[in-house]
């Protein structure tokens, strides 16, 4: 066999080998239908929620759920409302934090010809904390799942919401007034690609190069060491095309947000020689470079983008400063990987063997 048949054969091994992450991006264009009403749009949904936190943290679990009314508002049009039951969720945050992070669940008998069509469960992200900073903290997150739809087409859709949570205490009401979001089911992500969702843990290594490379570049752009997706840790698996893909979640410990009580994540039992999370650390395994490279190729394709994107929200932050924070640190992110020698340094040399 010549030496150019090898050549043509390994660029084809090559090839079929990263095909799947970039071939399913054709898919996901074709199914964009499959992607929920609720989800379809990145307009503000402003919702009302009447529960005490208390009572959602202490008397809610994995089985037992409260029962409440779910109002929801859509551009001017009138309020509407349908039944949900509700359960508190989540480990830090659910122990940390002043709102409880919500499960809700949604009979389909009554999502039926609603916004909520075709969701029976969903994730109620709420701010930590009472703080002045909490809807920004918020808002950061969100653009970190925003960012990621940039980065692959195995992710969690988001929308924006303005909730208004009346909290009985005692003989009074407080109101509380914040952003949140919804977060879709992982099996509504699954469906989307004809998959299932992977419940057995996968060595990093046995899942898809390209699509482990770009979980690890989005990780370090965005500062988040919080995360394992070979202990599914802040991380689900999907299983596509007999395909082992990383879908991430989880970013308010990241530097991107940096938020009030963000701390860094020690994950197993690994040290990590960073002290604060807006320090950046590559946490990706060895792969050949030339996976590296072509993930850096995308990103800085992406870059106007991404820049974009964040722009996008920048009306949606109440404090100015915290828009051009969260601007600059991934600003700083593409000054690393735009250059050759903080790549290689950086990134390259710091890619995990274990």
């Amino acid at each position: 066999m010549g030496n150019n048949q090898i050549i043509i054969r390994l660029l084809l091994f090559y090839f079929l080998c990263t095909l799947p992450c970039f071939a399913q991006e054709n898919k996901e264009d074709k199914k964009i239908g499959k992607v929920t009403k609720l989800f379809s749009s990145d307009s503000v949904l402003h919702i009302k929620l009447n529960y005490a936190n208390k009572v959602v943290r202490k008397s809610t679990n994995d089985s037992t759920y409260l029962k409440l009314d779910l109002e929801f508002q859509i551009g001017s049009e009138e309020w509407e409302s349908i039944p949900v039951k509700i359960r508190s969720r989540g480990k830090n945050r659910l122990k940390n934090c002043y709102f409880a992070p919500i499960k809700i669940k949604i009979k389909k008998e009554d999502n039926k010809g609603t916004l909520f069509k075709g969701n029976k469960e969903l994730k109620l992200v709420l701010p930590c904390f009472t703080e002045k900073a909490r809807n920004d903290y918020l808002l950061k997150e969100l653009l970190a799942y925003k960012l990621y739809e940039l980065v692959s087409p195995y992710h969690y859709k988001t929308r924006l919401l303005n909730i208004t949570l009346s909290e009985p205490r005692g003989k009074n009401i407080k109101v509380h007034k914040m952003k949140g979001f919804f977060i879709e089911d992982i099996k509504k992500v699954a469906k989307r690609h004809g998959g299932n969702v992977l419940k057995r843990n996968v060595h990093p290594m046995q899942q898809d190069a390209l699509c482990s490379v770009q979980n690890a570049f989005f990780q370090y752009m965005i500062g988040n060491t919080d995360f394992s997706t070979a202990y599914q840790h802040n991380e689900k698996l999907l299983f596509v095309n007999k395909i082992t893909m990383p879908v991430p979640y989880d970013f308010d410990m990241s530097g991107l947000c940096n938020t009030s009580y963000s701390v860094v994540s020690q994950v197993g039992t690994d040290v990590l020689p960073i002290t604060k999370v807006t320090q950046r650390m590559y946490r990706g395994f060895k792969r050949d470079n030339k996976v590296l490279y072509q993930v850096r190729d995308q990103f800085l394709e992406n870059k106007s983008k991404m820049l974009a994107l964040i722009e996008s929200y920048k009306d949606h932050f109440e404090n100015p400063k915290q828009y051009l924070l969260c601007t600059a640190y991934i600003q700083d992110f593409f000054n690393v990987i735009s250059n050759d020698a903080k790549f290689e340094r950086e990134i390259l040399n710091r890619a995990r063997v274990k």
